[in-house]
C-alpha cells in the first residue's frame, strides 16, 4: 500500500475513534424568523505529521430562518438537508456567507468550515502543500452533520471554491471517499472553478502519481457533480479541461457530471470583494513547473455571474437534496 494512502487510512481510523463533537446550539426550531447560528468544533486529522495527529476544525453552523410555531418546536419534525461549505486558498471570505444565505433561504442547513485556522495558516503562502491534506476536514464535517438529530444524513452536499472545489470534487471519487469517509458519502457536489487541468495529470510533478497526491478522478461515487467555471479562468485558462473531464466521466458512468460555463468570468468571480492579484504556483495550468516563474492571477468579481452561479448551485442542491430517501 502506498505510504500516503496508508497514512490516510490510519488517519481515517483516528477520526472514527474520536468521533464528532456535539453541536453547541439551542432548540433551533423555536425562533422568531431569524436563522439559528452557532459556532461548533469537531475533530479532523493532520496528515502533514507522521503519525497523523488530530486537529480541531471550527465552523459556523447555520439553520434556515423559521417562523415561531409551536408545532415546529416539538420533537420528531422532519430532518433537514445540509451543505458543507469549503473556502478557497484565501481562507474564509464573503463567498461562503453569500452562498449560505441563499441555501438557508431554500431550507438547507449550512456548515462553513475553516480549514486554515486549525493549521495556523494566515495567508495563501501558509496553506498546506496539497489539497489532499485537507480531505479529512470535509469528511469530518460530513460526520459531524450526520451526528445531528435534525439533519438528514442521506441529504448532505458539499460546495467548494477553488481549493475547496478541489476538495469537493475529490470527495466524489471512490478512492478518497473510501479512505476518509469510512462509509459516509456526500449526496451532491458543487465545485466552483476547481483546477481541472490537474485531474489525472502526471505531468505536474507535485501531483504524480495522481492517486496518491489527491488528483485522481476515475471512479466516481455516483453522486451528481456540478462544476462551475469561467471562460477566462486563470488556473485552467478556460473551461476545456473541465469539459474534457465531464465528457470522459459521463461516457463511462452516465450523466453524473455537469459543467456550467460563465462567459467572460474570471477565477473566483463570486468573490464580491475588491479585486486583488495573487501569486499561485497552481495557476496558469501549473506553468511554474515548466518555466520556473510563479504566475499572477487577477481576482475580479462579477456581480452578474456571482448571482447566476449562486442560483445554479442552489437549484442543483435543491434538486438532489430536496427529498428524503427511504
Amino acid at each position: 500500500m502506498p505510504e500516503f494512502i496508508r497514512i490516510g487510512v490510519v488517519a481515517a481510523m483516528l477520526l472514527l475513534a474520536t468521533g464528532p463533537a456535539a453541536a453547541d446550539k439551542d432548540d433551533g426550531d423555536c425562533r422568531h424568523g431569524s436563522p439559528a447560528i452557532s459556532f461548533v468544533e469537531f475533530p479532523s486529522v493532520d496528515l502533514s505529521s507522521q503519525p497523523p495527529g488530530q486537529l480541531t476544525i471550527k465552523a459556523k453552523l447555520k439553520y434556515p430562518a423559521m417562523p415561531l410555531d409551536e408545532r415546529r418546536c416539538r420533537a420528531g419534525r422532519n430532518r433537514l438537508p445540509a451543505v458543507v461549505i469549503l473556502h478557497g486558498s484565501a481562507g474564509i471570505d464573503a463567498r461562503g456567507e453569500f452562498y449560505a444565505q441563499a441555501l438557508n433561504a431554500a431550507g438547507i442547513v449550512t456548515l462553513e468550515i475553516d480549514m486554515w485556522e486549525a493549521r495556523g495558516a494566515e495567508a495563501l503562502a501558509d496553506r498546506p502543500a496539497l489539497p489532499i491534506l485537507t480531505y479529512p476536514d470535509a469528511f469530518a464535517a460530513l460526520a459531524f452533520l450526520t451526528s445531528l438529530d435534525d439533519v438528514d444524513p442521506s441529504r448532505i452536499g458539499v460546495l467548494g471554491f477553488s481549493w475547496g472545489a478541489a476538495v469537493s470534487l475529490a470527495s466524489a471519487e471512490q478512492l478518497y471517499a473510501g479512505i476518509f469517509g469510512q462509509g459516509l458519502r456526500f449526496a451532491a457536489h458543487v465545485a466552483n472553478y476547481p483546477p481541472c487541468y490537474a485531474i489525472n495529470n502526471p505531468a505536474i510533478p507535485v501531483l504524480d502519481p495522481p492517486s496518491e497526491k489527491g488528483s485522481q478522478f476515475l471512479f466516481p461515487t455516483g453522486a451528481p457533480v456540478l462544476i462551475q467555471i469561467g471562460s477566462e479562468d486563470g488556473y485552467d485558462n478556460g473551461p476545456e479541461h473541465c469539459e474534457a473531464l465531464r465528457d470522459a466521466i459521463n461516457a463511462q458512468w452516465g450523466d453524473i457530471m455537469t459543467v456550467e460555463v460563465y462567459e467572460g468570468a474570471e477565477h473566483a468571480w463570486d468573490r464580491l470583494m475588491v479585486p486583488i492579484e495573487v501569486l499561485d504556483p497552481f495557476a496558469d495550468e501549473g506553468s511554474v513547473f515548466r518555466t520556473g516563474v510563479v504566475p499572477t492571477v487577477t481576482i475580479n468579481p462579477s456581480v452578474e455571474h456571482a448571482y447566476a452561479s449562486r442560483r445554479a448551485a442552489v437549484r442543483f442542491m435543491k434538486r438532489h437534496l430536496g427529498r428524503a430517501r427511504h
